[in-house]
């Protein structure tokens, strides 16, 4: 059972390709009032053309933003209280991996940055916002690559050794920590707050690592989901009756599992939590 979306406000990061296209568009579809955040303005606009052309519903909102820099987090977030005084549901999905190492214009290494403090940083400043519009829910796209990684905090970045694969995985990793930070700190707040892995899914990811990565990606990809497929789960949290007060939880085509379990290390999180509000201030 699905609740209605029927005028629900929604923003979507990384909305403008793959799995967060395929949430956008068919949250648009059942009537939600959604909010697509990216980096590109002429992929953002023929984007939510597309999506009011396909789903008959007007009500698809654009934000032009680089949410790797703090800047960009901060504009997303000041310009959506800007619009709105309402937010029922907000997933988190803008990532990327890089197989060599790369800074922010913040100096920090951009799989952290974009794929955790994005992630983080966004959801802090929207928090008050999703709490006033209880009961509301938070939605982070994380990934099965976080099993058998731990963090690292003298090497939080790869300033000391630096694989994409393993950088990648860590940053899922901190999504699960920080979900499950973030739930219980808002026990008894009207907001939920769960994880889940979207599967492999045939989409652009990987694909700005160079022709190598291309023709891998490519060469897999007949073995991989649809962007709709790796889509089912976001919007089954995001809609669904039967997770509704639920909170905390890591699900895997919409069920919940168990993640790894360093995942569930709240000294960890907690350390982890703390390290990326000084990263932010």
């Amino acid at each position: 059972m699905s609740a209605s979306m029927q005028g629900k406000i929604v923003l979507i990061t990384g909305a403008t390709s793959g799995i967060g296209l395929a949430m956008a568009r068919e949250l648009a579809a059942r009537g939600a009032h959604v909010t697509l955040v990216g980096r590109n303005a002429a992929k953002l606009a023929t984007v939510a053309e597309q999506i009011r052309t396909q789903t008959d519903n007007q009500h698809i909102e654009t934000i032009l933003a680089d949410l790797s820099t703090h800047a960009g987090v901060q504009l997303t977030a000041h310009e959506f209280k800007r619009r709105h005084t309402r937010l029922d549901v907000l997933i988190n999905n803008a990532g990327a991996i890089y197989m060599s190492r790369q800074i922010s214009a913040d100096g920090l290494e951009m799989t952290f940055a974009l794929n955790h403090l994005n992630y983080f940083h966004l959801t802090n400043l929207l928090l008050e916002t999703l709490k006033s519009s209880a009961p509301a829910r938070i939605i982070n796209v994380s990934s099965d690559a976080h099993r058998g990684h731990v963090i690292e905090f003298d090497n939080l970045q790869g300033e000391k050794s630096y694989s994409g694969w393993t950088a990648y995985g860590r940053s899922k990793l901190m999504n699960l920590l920080f979900t499950y930070e973030l739930a219980r700190r808002l026990e008894g707040k009207g907001v939920t707050v769960n994880a889940l892995h979207p599967g492999f899914v045939a989409t652009g990811f990987g694909k700005n690592n160079g022709a190598l990565m291309r023709l891998a990606m490519r060469l897999i990809s007949p073995i991989a989901r649809s962007a709709e497929e790796g889509a089912a789960t976001g919007i089954y949290l995001a809609c669904s009756l039967e997770v509704e007060g639920v909170s905390g939880k890591y699900f895997v085509d919409k069920q919940a599992v168990p993640s790894d379990p360093a995942s569930y290390d709240q000294q960890t999180a907690q350390r982890l939590w703390e390290t990326s509000l000084e990263l932010i201030a």
